[in-house]
């Protein structure tokens, strides 16, 4: 369609088209034609009363001083969609790497923190050469800026995000009077929040938000559930499977019962022995021990340890008790008398009172 002159009276033909455009636009929003005008003429009527406010006059124009073309420096909106294949890439070939990540808590989940330097230090690094052969998705990296390009795939596809060192108790209004009871610190485990600068420094910390691929995950809660419904439709099973499961569950029973009444024995028969010898005898020492299953039994029988246990209180007095005997053994094999205080040191060893004038 087009638009009539400035000056001009529309035809019959633009103004009908107009109608149907109206009525076309007013459908879209859901109202009618005459309500889509009257909206049309209040967002005209505000755009007038703006431009009244900010001081043009009508008739004079605003004078404007050219200073050339301006830059403007436009932000990388963060995507949240599906991640960008290449970004997936970097995020795999970077988390395969040796990144020294450390573990952090971010929202109350431990997540995995590892610094930009590294992360830099391995996109540039031959293995990432040797990686871009197999995987075309993963971007080209030659100097320092194709690096950094390449690493910020990772926060626009929401893969690893910048974080900081975050007071976990920042924002909880404490009663007052009473102790503020501190969680237990892990040393070297941060609490961090999420920046909105996602800038790309060498010293900034960026968190794991992705964490490859789930098959074992999935493959594990398969298995579980497979044996859930297995339980769940044993009556169905076959008779002789289930005869099977009957005696592995009574073979099971009987090896727990026995260990039960192999414990009350050995400690009948340990009580029974300390009646009649010093020291007590064990069936199997070793049955409650941290070893082996067959280091367990093995071996049959032994008599009770004697543990002596020497206070730290007697062996420091034992301790000192020989060294003053060694003093005085070497005093009279040598012949020799101590060394007497001399008038100096006498004189030191007396307290003293000065004076000190007041101010």
């Amino acid at each position: 369609m087009q638009a009539p002159s400035p000056g001009q009276m529309p035809t019959p033909q633009q103004i009908a088209a107009m109608q149907a455009q109206l009525a076309l636009e007013a459908k879209k929003r859901g109202i009618s034609v005459q309500a889509y005008v009257e909206q049309l003429k209040a967002q005209a009527m505000q755009q007038r009363a703006a431009q009244q406010a900010g001081g043009s006059i009508p008739g004079i124009q605003p004078h404007t001083h050219d200073h050339g073309p301006q830059q403007v420096q436009q932000q990388v909106p963060i995507n949240p969609g599906p991640p960008n294949p290449s970004a997936i890439a970097v995020a795999a070939f970077l988390r395969s790497q040796d990144l020294k990540s450390r573990s952090c808590i971010l929202n109350g989940q431990r997540k995995d923190m590892f610094k930009v330097k590294r992360a830099l230090r391995s996109l540039q690094s031959p293995a990432y050469a040797a990686a871009r052969k197999k995987t075309p998705d993963l971007p080209a990296v030659t100097d320092d800026a194709s690096a950094e390009t390449a690493f910020k795939l990772l926060p626009l596809s929401l893969l690893a995000l910048r974080v900081s060192k975050a007071d976990p108790h920042e924002g909880h209004a404490h009663a007052a009077g009473q102790a503020e009871k501190k969680p237990k610190k892990v040393k070297g485990l941060w609490t961090v929040k999420i920046e909105q600068q996602q800038d790309v420094s060498a010293d900034l910390h960026y968190v794991w938000l992705y964490e490859g691929p789930q098959w074992k995950t999935k493959l594990y809660a398969l298995a579980a559930i497979s044996i859930i419904l297995a339980l769940v439709l044993f009556p169905l099973w076959p008779m002789k499977l289930r005869l099977g499961v009957w005696y592995l569950s009574m073979g099971m029973l009987f090896l727990v019962v026995a260990f039960l009444a192999m414990a009350v024995v050995r400690l009948i028969l340990f009580v029974c022995s300390l009646g009649v010898c010093e020291r007590g005898l064990w069936l199997y020492p070793n049955l409650f021990e941290d070893v082996g299953f067959f280091d367990s039994f093995r071996p049959v029988w032994g008599w009770q340890e004697e543990k002596t246990k020497k206070s730290k209180k007697a062996g420091k007095k034992s301790t000192s008790s020989k060294s003053d005997k060694n003093s005085h053994t070497t005093a009279a094999s040598s012949g020799t008398a101590p060394p007497a205080r001399t008038a100096l040191s006498a004189r030191d060893m007396k307290p003293r009172i000065e004076e000190v004038e007041d101010e």
